[in-house]
């Protein structure tokens, strides 16, 4: 199996969408409509989100926004919210500032650096998400204290990872994401790291079940493979191969949705104080 490092991919992907606001709409269109981790965590930000907006302004952290996937999600989402979002690059929290600067101007949003190990904040939070982060920290507990202590008394907490049946996916002697301090989590291991950080009422849930895997493995895997082999190049097989199978996909993403997966390659929590 092929080695895929996500780092320098995600950063190519960056430099091409970094001064086109419709390249970029399109590139958040695609990440929601391809990855199935978006399809789980706009699930649950929908029905907890849409408790906290009923009862007035309520202000959210994105603990690692990457290219602030989520917070556009949940700024078109919900009226009343306020948004701090924090990464550790500069480069993407750049862009960031760059698309978002309507939504910075209203006050809706901010955008600053902060390494997580080492976070803290004035404001409490009524909600934390950090999706896709926690994989790559290899003092993680760390983490999951100080966003503890950042969240209001019955605030909630929403993270995602791959899990450690995602191990089935590396060779022996290789990984099949390079960047990552551990393979992932399961259920007993997150659920306790996250209570020793005095989390409370935590409900893991499996993602990237038997449907869920197979849609990645067509619609991400093997592309992300080919980019990696052939750069740019690969765009003219995969606008023939995607109009194929992405139908087959859309509907094995929904089929993992609604599944209780007794196992899954990827894991979410939700969490409160």
């Amino acid at each position: 199996m092929s080695k895929i490092a996500y780092d320098p991919v995600k950063d190519r992907f960056a430099g091409i969408i970094r001064n086109s606001r419709w390249l970029r709409r399109l590139f958040y269109f695609l990440l929601d409509l391809f990855f199935l981790r978006s399809w789980h965590i706009r699930r649950m930000l929908k029905k907890k989100g849409a408790e906290l907006n009923q009862k007035g302004e309520w202000t959210l952290l994105d603990a690692g926004c990457g290219f602030g996937q989520y917070d556009r999600f949940i700024l078109s989402q919900f009226k009343n919210v306020k948004v701090h979002s924090v990464d550790v690059k500069k480069d993407y929290l750049e862009d960031n500032r760059h698309y978002f600067q309507y939504e910075i101007k209203e006050k809706r949003i901010q955008f600053y650096e902060a390494n997580l190990l080492e976070f803290s904040s004035d404001t409490k939070f009524d909600f934390i998400i950090c999706i896709d982060v926690l994989e790559h920290i290899e003092n993680d507990v760390n983490v999951m204290k100080n966003l503890q202590k950042c969240l209001k008394d019955g605030g909630y907490f929403l993270m995602h990872s791959p899990s450690h049946f995602s191990e089935e996916d590396a060779d022996e002697d290789d990984s099949f994401v390079g960047e990552h301090a551990r393979p992932g989590y399961s259920k007993e291991e997150i659920t306790s790291k996250l209570e020793s950080a005095g989390f409370n009422s935590v409900e893991p849930h499996y993602t990237y079940g038997f449907w869920g895997h197979k849609a990645w493995v067509l619609s991400v895997k093997w592309p992300m493979i080919w980019f990696n082999k052939i750069k740019l190049f690969a765009a003219i097989p995969l606008l023939i191969y995607y109009p194929i199978v992405m139908p087959f996909c859309l509907l094995l993403n929904f089929a993992d949705l609604f599944t209780k997966n007794e196992k899954g390659n990827g894991i979410y929590a939700l969490a409160k104080k």
